[in-house]
């Protein structure tokens, strides 16, 4: 099924979204990007990266639709798409997604703020008139999609939700959760909310690297190098 299907990073640079986001700073979104590929890179899935040097449209349902239907051009079956402003995307969804579209229609991970950080979409379900119609960069994205799918009678495997970043208030709700967060990112969000903690976070990141040994408790970890 890998060979089959392909990554979609539909991201901008990180001066772009520094423009677009102008409460993060371009080298957050450098620090996201890297992470990122990283990401992707360990699911050993073949990706391409769209950003704004070869998105093609004046909307961004029509840069988002133009890319996907760019990748399926390209000979695959399954494109999963992704952007850069979720930090606690994890290879596993990647690899997991790749199953589930096995065995489901459409795989969506959906946000807390009404869209999705993931999609896994067949080549035979993508209708691009569909998609240029749907309320894009909105809370009502999500729903809207489902109701469709359902609507056609499709099959639609719903990941965990996550939280990405499109707020200030955002970087808190991601800091305060217990999910696993790279350690550049979360040293980088921090400083971002009270400056003054940077030495707290080197000491936080010390101490459980010292003292929290692999399957030390049953939690999930704060962090991870």
């Amino acid at each position: 099924m890998k060979k089959n299907t392909a990554i979609l990073i539909f991201a901008n640079s990180a001066e772009k979204e520094a423009e677009r986001k102008t409460f993060l700073s371009s080298d957050v979104f450098s620090a996201l990007n890297h992470q990122t590929l990283k990401t992707v890179e360990k699911s050993g899935i073949e990706y391409f990266h769209f950003s704004e040097k070869n998105q093609v449209g004046s909307s961004f349902g029509e840069r988002f639709s133009n890319a996907i239907e760019n990748i399926f051009n390209k000979g695959f079956k399954n494109v999963i798409t992704i952007g850069n402003d979720t930090p606690h995307l994890k290879t596993k969804h990647l690899v997991d997604t790749v199953h589930q579209l096995e065995k489901n229609d459409l795989v969506l991970g959906p946000s807390k703020d009404g869209g999705f950080y993931l999609m896994g979409i067949k080549k035979e379900h993508f209708n691009k008139e569909t998609f240029l119609k749907l309320p894009w960069q909105t809370s009502k994205l999500q729903k809207c999609i489902t109701s469709i799918v359902t609507s056609k009678k499709l099959h639609i495997k719903l990941l965990g939700i996550l939280n990405d970043l499109d707020v200030l208030e955002d970087i808190k709700k991601i800091l305060d959760s217990f999910k696993a967060i790279p350690k550049s990112v979360l040293k980088i969000l921090t400083l971002l909310i009270c400056p003054q903690k940077e030495f707290f976070v080197d000491l936080t990141i010390n101490f459980k690297k010292t003292f929290f040994a692999p399957n030390s408790n049953k939690g999930s970890p704060l962090i991870f190098a």
